[in-house]
């Protein structure tokens, strides 16, 4: 087959080619030459610069498929490029980058290879080996974005999979907190409230959002040991015996061990705060009479909300107080049953509207869903 032919045939493939390319010689006459055997093959998306000062301003705007780059040149050289264009190009991304020079020495070939550069050709140039290397450099090229695309898709499909898991564990959470809730509260709602208050009171406090949406999600799971707790204790509408009042605080270290040896954050948090909610700031609670900083922020935090909202609801065993009387008996305990700081953050964004006590409430916690 004859060169002639060879060129036709390469003309044929690339013919439909519409790759950026960008030519870089201070020398018009190389630059003539080039153009002439790539627009001949089919490719007419060219920009040609014989000034290198000229590049970096308009590498962003063109975004060539490949360039084509003379190594001795004036006022920034082809080296120079080099690190220039490399600093800017993204290590995921191959772009090619073709030398043009006639000098090819080792020396040359090791410093150009070394900053960055794809491939040589030698000046002057031979019409096949343009084509045939430009043709290859494009085809690696399209396969690398190709290869990128396909990573992002599947990392995308990974992320929506794990947000799919996120949620479905979230919802498995919400709705056990919802079952041990409704033995003794058929709206189900309480754990609800005492997740988003608490999560509202944290953040208040200094907590970081995630901090506080972990506590959002397992303030809820605070009473999850009382599917261990006969009914006949749980909804007797009268006062416990001493053996009864036991056997109820042990909900605590049932619920502690059920979420216990978990790996996730929300659930390490959930088993603190089953365990230690009904611990007092004075050391006189249970499980374990820890007072003070002793007792997990995320427990102290739920014991002020959830006694809040037990107060202000009613049960089999009580009717509902007004949230002043509530407020007031929690101010009262202050210090004694709970932390200072929390009982004051708990009448400061009541004071806001930010408490739910019946009704959905807007702060950046809830976003208008029931979590």
């Amino acid at each position: 087959m004859t060169a002639q032919n060879n060129a036709a045939e390469i003309k044929r493939i690339c013919a439909s080619n519409d790759a950026h390319i960008l030519i870089v010689d201070d020398e018009m006459l190389n630059i003539a030459l080039l153009e002439k055997i790539l627009r001949h093959a089919g490719y007419h998306r060219i920009k040609s610069l014989t000034d290198s000062r000229e590049v970096m301003p308009i590498f962003f705007d063109f975004k060539p498929d490949i360039i084509f780059l003379d190594l001795v040149m004036p006022h920034i050289d082809g080296f120079q490029l080099l690190g220039q264009l490399r600093s800017v190009t993204p290590e995921e991304s191959y772009l090619p980058i073709l030398i043009l020079s006639g000098d090819l020495s080792i020396e040359t070939r090791r410093r150009a290879l070394s900053q960055g550069a794809t491939d040589f050709i030698t000046k002057p140039f031979d019409l096949m080996e343009v084509l045939l290397r430009t043709q290859n450099m494009l085809k690696t090229r399209q396969l690398q974005e190709q290869l990128v695309a396909q990573n992002l898709s599947l990392e995308d499909a990974v992320e929506q999979r794990t947000r799919e898991l996120q949620d479905a564990r979230l919802e498995l959470l919400d709705k056990l907190a919802r079952a041990v809730e409704y033995r003794d509260d058929d709206t189900g709602q309480h754990t609800q409230r005492v997740g988003s208050n608490a999560a509202i009171i944290a953040y208040r406090m200094g907590l970081s959002e995630y901090h506080s949406r972990l506590i959002q999600q397992a303030a809820p799971l605070h009473d999850v040991g009382k599917v261990g707790i006969p009914d006949s204790i749980l909804l007797k509408p009268r006062e416990l015996s001493e053996q009864e009042y036991e056997l109820m605080k042990s909900h605590t270290t049932i619920g502690a061990q059920i979420l216990s040896q978990s790996r996730f954050d929300v659930l390490i948090a959930a088993e603190k705060i089953a365990r230690s909610h009904h611990e007092r700031w004075d050391g006189s609670g249970y499980p374990h009479k820890a007072k003070g900083g002793e007792i997990p922020l995320e427990a102290r935090i739920t014991s002020v909300v959830d006694v809040f909202d037990a107060l202000t609801h009613e049960r089999p065993y009580k009717h509902a107080w007004s949230e002043e009387e509530s407020l007031a008996e929690i101010r009262k305990l202050s210090g004694t049953h709970f932390d200072p700081d929390v009982v004051n953050m708990l009448n400061s964004v009541y004071a806001e509207g930010l408490i739910w006590v019946d009704s959905i409430k807007s702060h950046p916690f809830f976003n208008g869903r029931r979590r």
